[in-house]
C-alpha cells in the first residue's frame, strides 16, 4: 500500500530534476484551470446588480445581466476548448516526467490531439461533478477524487470511451480517496507559503510539486493494481 511520504518523495524528485519545464507547465495549468477570473467577475457583477436593483435602474440591470451572460459564455468556452486540453496535456507531461525526469515542455500541447475525445470525456466528467455539486459540497468533493485520474487515463488509453475512462478512474480510486485527500492536505504548509509570498511560492514550488505528486500517485496506483 502506498504511503504519502513515498509518493511525495517521488513527485518532488521528478519535479526538481526538471524544474523549469515543471514550473512552466504548472503555471499554465493553474492559470487556465483555476477559475479565479470568472469567480471575481461574477462576484463584482453580483454586487453591481444588487445596487442597480435597489436604485431602480432598469437599463443598468439589463446591461449587467448581459455582461454577466457574456462572461459566463466566454468562461465556458475557454474551459471546454482551452483549459480542458491543457489539463490533459499538462498531466501527461507530469506523468512522463515522473516516469523519466526530463520530459519536454512541448508535451503540454498533446492535450489538443484527438480533441473530440478529450472534449467528450472531460465534458462528461464536468457534468457529473456539477450534478454531484447540486446535492452538496461533500459528495462533489468525494467524486472529484473519484475522477481525478481521468486526464492521465484519457491520454494513456485513447482507445477507451469517455464512460470507460471515468469508470476506470473511479475504480482506481476506490479505497484511496481519503488518503489522496490527506495527501493534498499535507501541502497546506506550502500553500500558506504561497499566500505569504503573494503567489510566488505557488508558481515556483507548491503547484508544480503538487501536480508532480499527483502523477506519482497515478503511477503508484497503476503499479499496485497491476494496470497497463
Amino acid at each position: 500500500m502506498w504511503t504519502i511520504q513515498e509518493v511525495k518523495e517521488k513527485g518532488k524528485a521528478a519535479f526538481k530534476a526538471n524544474y523549469w519545464p515543471c514550473v512552466g507547465v504548472g503555471l499554465l495549468m493553474s492559470v487556465l484551470t483555476g477559475g479565479t477570473t470568472f469567480s471575481s467577475g461574477a462576484q463584482g457583477n453580483s454586487t453591481e446588480l444588487q445596487n442597480a436593483l435597489e436604485s431602480g435602474q432598469t437599463e443598468a440591470v439589463a446591461g449587467i445581466l448581459i455582461g454577466f451572460a457574456v462572461v459566463s459564455i466566454v468562461s465556458i468556452l475557454v474551459k471546454i476548448f482551452i483549459a480542458n486540453p491543457v489539463e490533459v496535456g499538462g498531466y501527461h507531461f507530469f506523468r512522463k516526467n515522473a516516469e523519466e525526469p526530463g520530459a519536454p515542455f512541448a508535451l503540454i500541447k498533446t492535450g489538443f490531439q484527438d480533441f473530440g475525445h478529450t472534449f467528450a470525456t472531460l465534458l462528461l466528467r464536468d457534468l457529473f461533478l456539477i450534478l454531484w455539486a447540486l446535492l452538496f459540497i461533500i459528495p462533489a468533493l468525494i467524486k472529484g477524487y473519484s475522477y481525478c485520474m481521468v486526464p492521465f487515463i484519457l491520454k494513456e488509453h485513447p482507445e477507451l470511451s469517455a464512460t470507460e475512462v471515468i469508470t476506470r478512474s473511479r475504480e482506481m480510486m476506490n479505497g484511496h480517496k481519503w488518503r489522496a485527500f490527506v495527501l493534498d492536505l499535507s501541502f497546506i504548509g506550502w500553500m500558506l507559503l504561497g499566500v505569504v509570498t503573494l503567489g510566488l511560492g505557488f508558481i515556483f514550488w507548491t503547484e508544480p510539486y503538487m501536480y508532480s505528486t499527483r502523477a506519482a500517485l497515478y503511477l503508484k496506483l497503476k503499479e499496485e493494481q497491476g494496470l497497463d
